[in-house]
């Protein structure tokens, strides 16, 4: 049976995810701000086969205390088999520019949150002797552009920083695993016009799961196509990334 924690587990991509983990008897701690949505998804996954579902309300915001955070999901599971990191806000980049606040706020949950807790994760996991981190990045920080560069910056770092955590971390028995969907169908693209490019969160989920249990590391695209997607526009000119 695995042990499972998903900060931000009331994002469609985390939640999804769980849905296919929850068949083989997984113990479950989720983490978020939103207790009734945390304990609906709770009662799902339940229902779905999990072997056991504890919810954890916590503001992953606060940096300073996602240490200690980090150590009681360890206790209450008993160790950690995998850690998924779901949580993050896709920000009005005008807003953005218009207020440094605003900016900061953005980079705190998207950035250093999730940055930490990879730190913390990894040594937890090293301690242990095992484990998986799976951090979710975006096809947005391969390239600045013009319409969400503050959005593609707070992934940017993650995709860096858990490239570099996964290289450091290979033969020690932690596997850390950068996911960089394309265009997802979920509750925080509600408002935008779907396309022939856009994937269902199961569709990321079932990837995730796919990988986890591959023992893979580094950075996966999802769906697969986008790595190529993404490839040509890191090679476009700059009057065509202007455009888009």
């Amino acid at each position: 049976m695995q042990r499972i924690v998903i900060f931000g587990a009331t994002s469609g991509i985390a939640e999804a995810t769980a849905r296919e983990f929850a068949k083989e008897g997984t113990s479950f701690v989720l983490v978020g701000r939103d207790v009734e949505a945390l304990g609906d998804i709770g009662a799902d996954l339940k229902v779905r086969g999990a072997g056991s579902v504890e919810i954890l309300p916590s503001e992953l915001s606060d940096v300073d205390a996602l240490p200690k955070l980090c150590a009681d999901v360890g206790v209450k599971l008993g160790g950690i088999d995998v850690a998924i990191i779901a949580h993050g806000v896709l920000p009005d980049q005008e807003a953005c520019e218009a207020s440094a606040d605003t900016l900061l706020d953005v980079l705190k949950i998207n950035t250093l949150s999730p940055a930490v807790l990879m730190t913390e994760l990894a040594q937890l996991m090293l301690s242990q002797g095992s484990g998986t981190i799976v951090v979710l990045s975006s096809v947005a920080g391969d390239r600045g552009r013009p319409s969400n560069y503050v959005y593609g910056a707070s992934k940017a770092l993650l995709s860096v920083l858990g490239e570099g955590m996964a290289l450091k971390l290979k033969g020690r028995g932690v596997n850390l695993l950068v996911v960089k969907p394309g265009f997802v169908d979920t509750k925080m693209t509600a408002d935008f016009r779907k396309g022939a490019l856009w994937a269902s969160a199961a569709q990321v989920g079932a990837s995730i799961v796919t990988a986890v249990k591959a023992g893979k590391s580094g950075v996966i695209y999802t769906p697969r196509w986008w790595q190529l997607i993404m490839l040509v526009i890191k090679l476009a000119p700059e009057f065509v990334v202007r455009r888009l």
